[in-house]
């Protein structure tokens, strides 16, 4: 495996942009820095630009990789050691360059960046490290900037380019050791969690400490993140939450993000995908770590081990619902908060709004639908002044059926999506459809 020395910074782009489109573990920057004097760019905490391909993936960073190059062979990775590939890495001081460019001309507002293993960890990690050095010294960017911690690497060093990033992940990559140790033999799982267990302990350190670190300097403060890649290995649902779990609680982590294993390699281990990437596998677990974050479910109340998969039919929330009738209807104006948000069709929001509007009027179902209760759903599940909004009899099969008729267009729409496709920043016509005759002669004459 040669690197290419002499290609061009368009053409290490186009490779190395093109490399990383499989790690999703990037997203809204979590972190609130306003701009300062003499520096270029801020972060903003509701998000970056929100931009996102088909697939979900944010394109509001500049996502690269600083090598494609890697010492390691893992058997699902597009960039393994032993696939003949163009070969390439950057430079610090060309990251700097292509981060201010794109930065310049409001193509992005912040920075993704990973890499692959060049030489050794220590030796990729203090690239990067001196990269983020010079975006932040030299070129006072105080953009948002988000690293991939590379297991192996220095502690040191990896603290050292905490004091610079605002979030850094460390992919766990598979559920299970033994899904590790059968695709990539070459990494440990506690290799992989010593990292993460340092940046939660510098974040949880500094938060507690009277004195940080450096004055002006916060050591990770969005937080850290993982990915898991869904489907590579014959873990079930059951099992991907409970570790989704596990590291929520003990590792701090802001975000775990799932990635529908993409077969790009023909290897014999690697598991046959005739129907595709398992994309509504990957929605499902989305919704379930949402309500795990957010509305306070367990693992083991969404799943068990007689059931260890998701409903494909049905969203998690509203299959956990089915489940336990008994806890059915709620009353709207009496329940309480947590009660309240277990209903399918309410989210946070509304029944936040529930919640506080209540206090000065008795809520009707056209009251829940101006503060974003999705009726279509909540219906089934909830009384106002003690009365269903349609006189129906509560039976889990009639319900059932009318909530998998409504989940079927989204079922078939993601199933459907051609969501593997790179984005590019220059090239972006093909999420739309071509203008009609009709809007054209609207625009040439200035007709709005």
């Amino acid at each position: 495996m040669l690197i290419q020395e002499q290609m061009s910074l368009e053409e290490k782009l186009a490779v190395l942009s093109d490399a990383a489109k499989y790690d999703v573990s990037c997203t809204s920057s979590g972190v609130d820095r306003k701009g300062k004097k003499g520096m270029l760019g801020n972060a903003v905490s509701a998000g970056l630009c929100h931009s996102f391909a088909a697939d979900g993936r944010c394109i509001s960073l500049l996502k690269i990789l600083f090598t494609n190059q890697c010492i390691y062979d893992c058997r699902y990775c597009i960039n393994r050691r032993s696939n003949d590939v163009v070969r390439t890495a950057f430079t610090p001081d060309e990251v700097c360059t292509l981060t201010m460019e794109f930065y310049r001309r409001n193509y992005i507002e912040g920075l993704f960046l990973s890499s692959g293993i060049l030489h050794s960890p220590d030796y990729t990690m203090d690239l990067i490290y001196q990269a983020l050095q010079k975006l932040r010294g030299q070129y006072r960017f105080n953009g948002y900037i988000h690293v991939k911690a590379i297991p192996g690497a220095d502690p040191v060093i990896i603290e050292h380019v905490g004091l610079l990033a605002d979030r850094m992940s460390v992919n766990l990559e598979l559920p299970t050791a033994q899904g590790l140790k059968s695709l990539a033999p070459s990494k440990s799982r506690s290799r992989i969690l010593a990292p993460m267990r340092q940046i939660q302990r510098g974040i949880s350190t500094q938060r507690t400490e009277i004195i940080p670190y450096k004055r002006g300097q916060r050591f990770v403060p969005a937080g850290q993140s993982t990915q898991m890649i869904v489907g590579a290995t014959p873990e079930n649902d059951y099992q991907m939450i409970k570790v989704a779990e596990a590291l929520y609680r003990n590792y701090d982590l802001k975000r775990v993000f799932y990635s529908a294993f993409v077969r790009v390699n023909d290897d014999s281990s690697l598991p046959a995908l005739p129907g595709g990437p398992p994309l509504l596998r990957e929605h499902r677990l989305y919704q379930a770590d949402w309500l795990m974050r957010f509305y306070g479910f367990g693992a083991d109340e969404l799943l068990t081990e007689k059931q260890p998969h998701f409903n494909v039919l049905l969203d998690p929330k509203c299959d956990w619902a089915l489940r336990h009738m008994e806890m059915f209807p709620v009353e709207i104006n009496r329940a309480d908060y947590s009660t309240i948000l277990r209903v399918p069709g309410i989210g946070v929001k509304s029944a936040k709004r529930i919640i506080a509007a209540r206090k000065g009027a008795v809520l009707d179902f056209t009251d829940l639908k101006k503060m974003g209760v999705v009726l279509k759903r909540a219906v089934y599940f909830i009384t106002c002044r003690g009365r269903m909004m349609y006189s129906m009899k509560m039976d889990q099969s009639f319900i059932t059926s009318q909530l998998v008729g409504e989940e079927h267009k989204k079922v078939w729409d993601i199933g459907s999506s051609d969501c593997y496709r790179q984005i590019s920043m220059f090239d972006d016509g093909w999420l739309a459809p071509p203008p009609t005759a009709q809007d054209v002669r609207t625009a040439v004459f200035g007709q709005m």
